[in-house]
């Protein structure tokens, strides 16, 4: 007799409940904010990907409530109905703005990876995946059926073996694909060293800047752009979630590139297109973003400060040197008693634990914006050291 969904499902829960690995969903009021209510509490909101703080910005809501009477929802996929000329002007604009030839238009991050991955990728190809990558990263892999090599963190040595075996088994095509800022470590890929391993080995390059495009480079345009390696990528995949403010994403690239992906990536073609609301919501924010230098140096100056001052007290935070610091602490069961302590002393950092990182490696995930003032670093800081030193935690 075949057990029931009920019994199975409820033991599994139960067992990821008592690894303290259980999720569960917390309503919140301004969200987006650097203080945020949660629980009936006013919390510091350091747990937010709005990196440059534009999720409130009045433009964008004054250009969305411009755009509203001509609807709000979708109508079909773009390759069905066509789109409309917001659309098409916005994906001119995140061409000039990546300094591309082509750019395509997602309804968010994991879409694109997951389709452009699958769409690329045949079995008879080899696919190098960092070992932290996104899950939208590991998924795309997962799809395509190519033959995945999975390197350890920013360990080029390891990929270059890597390489070198795929050669050996015939592999057809090679090609890399990395988060260029991690988004739970808060450190940075090795780009320059990436694109020397790319030429070596005749490979193509495709780089996640989620968590990079908007906070580094002129303009915003993104790590790769920061560390002066652009040209040198086959895709740049972003999203409008985090530093933007919005919601949507977009790979850009060369133009036989993006014709690819329009005819055969399938989470683009099947899909509904974005809300002329959005779109215009994006043309606003990226207007914002690449004027938004005095943002940027801001947001640089508090996580300097953020970090340096976690360092000097011993708490390990990796190897992060962006705007996403972790406090790594070992176990899951650890990682929530100190969270709920820094809630209890106002400030909101979420524990962050197994399958999201490895076993053993829980954490507490600061993120800032640049609209943390400094006394907002300063209280978190002082927060973080008394429940540590309450905790005797390093």
């Amino acid at each position: 007799m075949s057990e029931s969904w009920e019994s199975t499902l409820r033991e599994e829960t139960g067992a990821w409940a008592e690894r303290h690995l259980l999720r569960t969903l917390i309503p919140a009021q301004q969200a987006g904010q650097t203080v945020l209510i949660r629980e009936g509490r006013r919390l510091l909101n350091f747990s937010s990907n709005n990196y440059l703080g534009l999720a409130t910005h009045p433009e964008l809501g004054m250009a969305v409530a411009e755009s509203v009477s001509q609807g709000i929802g979708g109508v079909a996929s773009r390759l069905i109905i066509g789109h409309n000329e917001e659309t098409e002007a916005l994906e001119r604009e995140i061409a000039r703005f990546k300094g591309t030839e082509a750019a395509l238009l997602f309804p968010n991050g994991y879409m694109a990876n997951l389709g452009l991955l699958s769409a690329l990728l045949k079995p008879s190809d080899a696919v190098f995946s960092d070992q932290y990558n996104h899950a939208s990263i590991v998924d795309g892999i997962r799809l395509s059926g190519a033959q995945s090599y999975r390197y350890r963190h920013l360990n080029l040595d390891h990929l270059e073996v890597l390489l070198k075996r795929a050669d050996a088994k015939g592999a057809k095509r090679k090609l890399i694909v990395t988060d260029s800022v991690f988004s739970m470590d808060g450190d940075v890929a090795p780009l320059s060293d990436l694109v020397q391993l790319k030429r070596k080995y005749n490979a193509a390059l495709v780089l996640d800047e989620a968590h990079a495009a908007g906070v580094w480079g002129p303009g915003g345009a993104g790590m790769a752009h920061h560390l002066g390696v652009a040209e040198d990528v086959d895709l740049h995949m972003g999203t409008f979630s985090k530093a933007f403010g919005v919601y949507g994403a977009y790979v850009a690239g060369k133009k036989e590139w993006i014709q690819y992906l329009l005819n055969r990536c399938r989470p683009l073609i099947y899909t509904t297109a974005l809300p002329l609301v959005l779109v215009v919501a994006i043309r606003a924010t990226l207007r914002l973003v690449e004027a938004g230098d005095n943002l940027r140096r801001d947001l640089h100056e508090r996580s300097a400060r953020f970090r340096r001052k976690l360092q000097e007290a011993g708490l390990s935070i990796g190897g992060s040197t962006t705007q996403i610091i972790p406090w790594i602490v070992g176990e899951s069961e650890l990682a929530i008693k100190l969270s709920q302590a820094l809630a209890e002393e106002g400030v909101l950092a979420v524990a962050i634990r197994p399958p999201t990182v490895p076993e053993g490696q829980s954490r507490l995930r600061f993120s800032l914006m640049a609209t943390h003032t400094k006394a907002d670093v300063e209280r978190a800081v002082a927060a973080v050291l008394r429940v540590a030193e309450q905790g005797a935690v390093r």
